[in-house]
């Protein structure tokens, strides 16, 4: 705050002004003669003896002192000028607090012009009214992730958006011969999930399931035995039931690299018929099919694709974190993400079981080092705030991104929804109010702020006319 005037003279008056104050007061109430009565049995009403009509001297004194802050407040507040008062609300971006009573679409935000000003202003702002509408008639699943528990809100309010919710909280251990854990169940919040479901009739929830912790040795011992396989499948089920899940997404496949590949999908087909055999589901999460920066084929292929489509509920596809930090850029460029689908089912055979993975965070650079960081919505939206960068598009890859000093850096994230691939975007405006060395900095930005919640809705291109058709 900025005074027109030394602050010694501002307190010289004002104690002055006190000083005034204080005589007029003490005269006026002077009890006349034969008048004095007892100062607490006449305030015998509502209000506190000490703040009664006759005041005694120290009472008073305290009285005129907060009379004196209070007009010393006053007289502050009327020493900012009125440049001051202008500059100071031109640095602050506004924003809306209450629900709009438009989608996102129809309020003209879907763009790739965006401005720095609206996204600020509108990333609280969602329909409320539409908070419970599907637009898309293929599978939708979400992560709720560590990283950002604010997904456990954000799929309460949109629950009905989702398909399937899959909590990132177990992990697969084995502990020795035909012996097996899952751990993590302390994170299993059971009144979560029937607050979720209440909110969204038919939403499954699959959690994550890492195989955490296994080395070469134990993937060699389960998957050359039907004993060890089998008593890998009892466990899971026996998880899922006494847990209330609906079935897993499991996540194996790069933990054991290129090896062994035949026997996992073994035991991934067992696994996925004794969860069948119980009612659940199995969804497994897949690398890219494309090697990022290459033409190389990955991990998971077109032969592996059409060995366990038949009996896998779905694939959760990891189309998402192109770049590295020695080679920043897009995070998910269009053009690799149309390869892996391809590559995986160029004839679309299956196509309504891969769940394409789009990020809604943004990546942080600096261009002085090899250096990167994510970006989710709270602080997407505080770097908007604190450098109102200029938003740039990159058409050739879909995304949106940004420079800023500090000293040098860029964020980019991809705008999905400005391609037709992601149909639930009052999922992002809600989910905000929820994203050093020398030179600049460079983000590059996404599908909006960022709820914590990975979308990958499912690529049922005859029914949604996505893109990637």
């Amino acid at each position: 705050m900025l005074w027109e005037y030394p602050v010694p003279q501002c307190a010289d008056l004002l104690l002055c002004e006190e000083k005034q104050l204080e005589r007029r007061v003490l005269e006026e109430i002077k009890p006349a003669p034969g008048q004095e009565v007892n100062r607490v049995e006449e305030m015998e009403g509502p209000l506190a003896p000490e703040v009664g009509l006759h005041c005694d001297t120290p009472t008073m004194r305290t009285l005129l002192s907060t009379l004196w802050l209070a007009l010393a407040c006053s007289s502050v507040h009327t020493t900012l000028s009125k440049s001051d008062a202008k500059k100071a609300a031109s640095k602050t971006l506004l924003e809306k607090t209450q629900f709009s009573e438009k989608p996102v679409q129809d309020r003209g935000l879907v763009v790739t012009d965006l401005r720095a000003e609206d996204v600020v202003l509108e990333h609280r702002s969602y329909c409320s009214a539409k908070a419970r509408e599907r637009h898309f008639a293929g599978d939708v699943l979400g992560y709720v992730t560590p990283w950002n528990s604010h997904g456990y809100n954000v799929a309460k309010v949109f629950g009905s958006k989702f398909t399937h919710i899959s909590p990132v909280w177990l992990q697969l251990k084995r502990r020795g011969r035909e012996m097996f854990e899952v751990t993590g169940l302390h994170d299993v919040d059971q009144g979560w999930m029937r607050a979720v479901r209440k909110q969204a009739k038919g939403l499954r929830v699959v959690p994550r399931l890492l195989f955490e912790d296994w080395t070469h040795e134990d993937f060699r011992n389960v998957l050359d035995s039907e004993d060890e396989i089998e008593e890998l499948g009892k466990t899971v089920v026996q998880v899922a039931k006494s847990q209330h899940l609906d079935g897993f997404v499991v996540e194996v496949w790069s933990q054991l690299l290129s090896q062994k590949h035949l026997g996992l999908i073994h035991m991934l087909t067992h696994l996925a018929e004794a969860l069948h055999q119980a009612r659940l589901l199995a969804i497994l999460v897949i690398p890219p099919a494309v090697t990022p920066g290459t033409d190389q084929l990955g991990m998971f292929t077109h032969k592996e694709f059409e060995q366990l489509a038949p009996v896998l509920d779905g694939f959760s596809l990891m189309t998402y974190d192109y770049p590295t930090a020695q080679q920043p850029g897009p995070n998910a460029p269009l053009s690799w993400v149309r390869a892996c689908v391809q590559v995986l089912d160029p004839k679309s055979k299956w196509r309504s079981k891969i769940l394409l993975g789009l990020n809604l965070y943004g990546m942080d650079y600096a261009a002085s080092r090899d250096a990167r960081e994510p970006v989710i919505g709270a602080r997407y939206i505080q770097m908007l705030k604190d450098h109102r960068p200029r938003i740039m598009w990159d058409s050739q890859a879909a995304e949106h991104f940004f420079e800023y000093k500090k000293p040098h850096h860029v964020l980019q994230k991809p705008r999905w929804e400005a391609h037709g691939l992601l149909p639930n975007s009052e999922v992002c405006a809600g989910a905000a109010g929820a994203g050093p060395g020398a030179g600049r900095r460079s983000v590059h930005v996404g599908a909006g702020p960022g709820p914590g919640l990975l979308l990958r809705p499912a690529l049922g291109l005859a029914a949604s006319g996505c893109v990637l058709s």
